[in-house]
């Protein structure tokens, strides 16, 4: 009966050894992954911050005046000024949508009898 009990918990241990084994690699494989993503989004975030620096390059005052300026006869841009702006209560909306008619009644038979 003892050597049956002694088999057993040997099993037992080699299962959960095999189980721990496994899970440890597994584990492993997730930090892996985890680095990997940390690293690409420290690029993309290095990425991101040069494009922020060249956009705000792009488009100093001074370059966007003279290319403003450069492409007059083309464009015909020109400074805005106070009186080309609206407020907000003349702005025009559309009109409500009507409720769609969910109890139709048909008026032509309207108590049995027919009109034309």
């Amino acid at each position: 009966m003892r050597s049956i009990i002694y088999v057993l918990t040997a099993l037992a241990v080699f299962g959960l050894a095999l189980w721990a084994y496994q899970e440890n690699y597994k584990t492993q494989q997730v930090l892996k992954d985890t680095q990997r993503l940390q690293r690409e989004i420290g690029a993309a975030q290095i990425r991101l911050s040069v494009l922020r620096a060249e956009w705000a390059y792009l488009n100093r005052p001074d370059r966007l005046r003279e290319l403003a300026d450069l492409n007059f006869d083309r464009l015909g841009l020109l400074p805005l000024r106070p009186d080309q702006f609206g407020r907000v209560d003349e702005v025009v909306y559309p009109p409500a949508p009507l409720p769609p008619i969910t109890n139709a009644v048909d008026v032509s038979t309207l108590n049995g009898e027919q009109f034309p």
